[in-house]
């Protein structure tokens, strides 16, 4: 599913127009961004947590020449699935074989 394809699904629950979906959307994912950003995390019970992590600096490999290079510290946003969320993918999977 894409952002437009989540924009009708929206519309289409909610009874919204799709212009009004998209702004909602937007708004929803410029809030989460922006607190996540700020180092604040949020969280939707049931549906999961977004939250800035900070990643070690390490040595990684150019995959190319093999030549060892330093990778900095930096801070990258996490997200992690509550148990509703997790529940529903489970359910939806039971019996499909992965590919």
């Amino acid at each position: 599913m894409n952002k437009s394809e989540l924009i009708d699904a929206i519309a289409a629950k909610t009874e919204l127009s799709k212009v009004a979906s998209g702004k909602a959307l937007d708004a929803v994912i410029e809030s989460i961004v922006q607190a996540v950003a700020k180092g604040d995390g949020v969280s939707l019970v049931g549906f999961g947590a977004f939250k800035a992590v900070p990643r070690a600096a390490r040595e990684g490999k150019n995959p190319k020449t093999g030549e060892k290079i330093n990778i900095s510290a930096t801070t990258v946003p996490k997200f992690s699935a509550g148990a509703t969320f997790k529940a529903a993918v489970v359910a939806a999977t039971k019996g499909k074989k992965r590919k």
